[in-house]
C-alpha cells in the first residue's frame, strides 16, 4: 500500500511498517548475494530505507501502467548494488516475487546490474558509475521541453562523486535550473578499496553541490522518517536542482557486515545467510505467502 505525502504527519505505525519493510528488503538482499554468489552487499544494504521512502511514498510509478508518459523517473545509478533495487521492485509488484531466485543467472531478467533489455520495465541500463546524474539531468530537460510535469529522481554512490562527469552534470543542470531533479548520494563512506573521505578529501559533499549551483541537505539516510519529511519538501528552492547527501552505513542492518570495506565485495556464507535472516527478524520478499 502506499501513503500519501499529502498528510502532514505519517502515523506512527505506518513508519513502523515501512521499517518493517525494510528489513524484509535487505534479507532479500542478502539471500540474493547468497545464492547468486555476488557480493555487493555494502552498498545495497546502504540505500535500502531510501528505495523504500522512494517507492512506497514518493514516485509517481505504477506497475499498472509502469511506461506512462507523465510518470517519475528513477534512475539507480549505482548498478552494482541493484539486488535492493530489484527486492523494492518485486515487493511494489514491478515483476513477480519468484524472479527473485533467479538473480544474477544466465538469461534471467534479474541480472548483477540492471539491463533495460533483461527488465524493460527501468528507465535505463546501470552500472557504469558516473553516467547517472548525466542521464537524469537529460531526461530532467526533456521533459521540460516537452511540457511533461514530472519528476526526475536519481540515486549515485559517494564513489561516484570521483567522476569528472558527474560535476559536468551537475553544473549541467544547476545552469538550466532543472528543478523536477532530485539527487540522492548514498553516502556510506566506503568504495570498494578504501573509505570515501581518505580517497576523495574530506571536504563536504553538501557544500560542493551548493558550490555548484544546487540546493544541497545532508540526512540520516538510514533514518526513514527522515527521509519522508525532505522528500516532502522538494523542490528544495524553485528553479534550482536538489540534492540530498544521505549519510548512511554501508551494510546497514546486519552488525557483523556494517562499516566493512571487505563486504564490498564478499559473498555471504551459508552462516552468515543465517546469522543475517536472525538479526534482520525478517523474511525474504520471494519467501512470504510462499511466493
Amino acid at each position: 500500500m502506499l501513503m500519501s505525502l499529502n498528510k502532514e504527519i505519517l502515523r506512527q505505525t505506518d513508519i513502523q511498517m515501512l521499517e518493517n519493510k525494510a528489513r524484509s528488503i535487505r534479507a532479500t538482499c542478502i539471500k540474493m548475494a547468497h545464492d547468486g554468489k555476488e557480493g555487493h552487499l555494502n552498498g545495497a544494504l546502504s540505500c535500502v530505507d531510501l528505495l523504500v521512502g522512494l517507492y512506497y511514498c514518493w514516485l509517481n510509478v505504477t506497475p499498472e501502467d509502469p511506461k506512462r508518459k507523465d510518470r517519475d523517473r528513477f534512475i539507480f545509478s549505482k548498478g552494482h548494488a541493484c539486488t535492493s533495487l530489484y527486492a523494492v521492485m518485486a515487493d511494489r509488484g514491478f515483476f513477480p516475487k519468484q524472479w527473485i531466485s533467479r538473480y544474477a543467472q544466465n538469461d534471467s531478467p534479474l541480472p548483477s546490474h540492471p539491463c533495460i533489455h533483461a527488465l524493460p520495465i527501468l528507465d535505463c541500463s546501470s552500472g557504469s558509475l558516473g553516467h547517472g546524474l548525466g542521464m537524469a539531468a537529460g531526461m530532467s530537460y526533456g521533459l521540460r521541453m516537452d511540457e511533461i510535469q514530472a519528476r526526475v529522481a536519481v540515486l549515485i554512490s559517494d564513489g561516484e562523486c570521483n567522476e569528472g562527469s558527474t560535476w559536468e552534470a551537475a553544473t549541467f543542470a544547476a545552469a538550466n535550473r532543472l528543478d523536477n531533479l532530485l539527487l540522492i548520494v548514498d553516502y556510506n563512506r566506503i568504495q570498494s578499496v578504501g573509505r570515501s573521505d581518505n580517497l576523495m578529501g574530506f571536504t563536504s559533499l553538501e557544500e560542493k553541490y551548493n558550490a555548484f549551483g544546487w540546493v544541497a541537505r545532508t540526512i540520516n539516510g538510514n533514518n526513514i522518517s527522515e527521509i519522508i519529511e525532505t522528500l516532502k519538501e522538494f523542490p528544495f528552492e524553485k528553479g534550482r536542482p536538489s540534492a540530498i547527501i544521505a549519510k548512511t552505513v554501508a551494510g546497514a542492518g546486519a552488525s557483523f557486515m556494517e562499516d566493512q570495506v571487505l563486504w564490498h565485495y564478499r559473498v555471504p556464507s551459508d552462516e552468515d545467510l543465517n546469522k543475517a535472516l536472525q538479526e534482520l527478524n525478517g523474511f525474504p520478499v520471494c519467501m512470504e505467502s510462499g511466493a
